[in-house]
């Protein structure tokens, strides 16, 4: 166990978890034989390395004692981690509006040291402007209520209060310049304008950094679609891949597929505008819009 977490709780269950799985695979337990020492199911031991649910204090104690871990500080050091894992989110408030499989990344968001990620489409989340956000919401909605509109992009507005906390993550976007060319309403050119200031700023900013993938890189190792690298400052974390559909998502941290995605963010970084022109280029854009 380590002191001084630092984390949300979808890091801190994702921490837990890979923590029990140790302790079960150094007891030279199988799943099995972990859920009959505990009279439970294997479905629930699983589920608890997976992180993939909460966890029960009595469970875990139990599961502790099963692998031979006994002294009273090292329980209560676990239990400890648990009653934080268990603890829910800010994002867990906007549950109407925000599907299971993008919740897990909002948790990891909160919790990173590092966010690098490729954009094709959309100016990403973190930096969006209220107009934008709203343009985004409505097109990706277009039958929702107004209600249901004005929670998603104070969703999306909240999520970037992490790059004004005291120690925000660092952001490494690279973005196709497709996103910053295509309208995002039928209002006039207003909101992109609004759109690409607000990028100018962003990148004027410590730890903060954009680069522009020109029409003249032609064809890019990217070119399946928009992903995310996560990297926390737990070293019991490893560094996790976000990618997403229209209706699903997947992640990944095994580190030979990991590697994969960081080398393609490498290459298409090499590949772009570099980023102490990214200024000169946002301008360039917006005065042609």
């Amino acid at each position: 166990m380590t002191g001084d977490r630092v984390g949300g709780p979808t890091a801190l269950r994702m921490i837990l978890g890979r923590q029990l799985q140790a302790l079960r695979e150094k007891a030279e337990m199988s799943v099995d034989e972990a859920a009959e020492a505990i009279y439970s199911s294997p479905f629930t031991i699983r589920r608890m390395e997976r992180a993939e649910g909460g966890f029960k204090p009595l469970t875990v104690k139990s599961l502790l004692i099963a692998y031979g871990v006994t002294t009273a500080d090292q329980i209560e050091a676990f239990l400890a981690l648990c009653r934080d894992a268990s603890k829910p989110g800010w994002w867990h408030s906007f549950g109407d509006v925000l599907p299971d499989w993008f919740r897990t990344y909002v948790g990891l968001e909160e919790a990173a040291a590092l966010i690098r990620g490729y954009e094709p489409h959309w100016v990403p989340g973190l930096l969006q402007t209220e107009d934008y956000a709203r343009a985004s919401v409505r097109t990706g909605f277009p039958d929702a209520p107004d209600s249901e509109v004005d929670r998603r992009v104070t969703l999306r507005l909240a999520r970037q209060q992490i790059l004004a906390r005291p120690k925000p993550p660092r952001l490494w976007i690279v973005m196709d310049e497709t996103a910053l060319r295509r309208p995002v309403a039928t209002t006039g050119p207003a909101i992109m304008r609004a759109q690409i200031d607000r990028l100018v700023e962003a990148v004027e900013r410590p730890g903060i950094t954009v680069q522009v993938l020109p029409f003249s890189a032609g064809l890019h190792p990217a070119m399946h679609g928009l992903f995310y690298l996560l990297r926390f400052p737990d070293k019991e974390m490893p560094d996790i891949v976000y990618g997403e559909s229209i209706s699903s998502s997947f992640y990944l941290d095994k580190p030979r597929e990991v590697a994969v995605y960081l080398e393609v963010l490498d290459r298409i970084s090499a590949q772009s505008v570099p980023a102490d022109s990214t200024v000169a280029v946002l301008r360039a854009i917006r005065k042609e819009i």
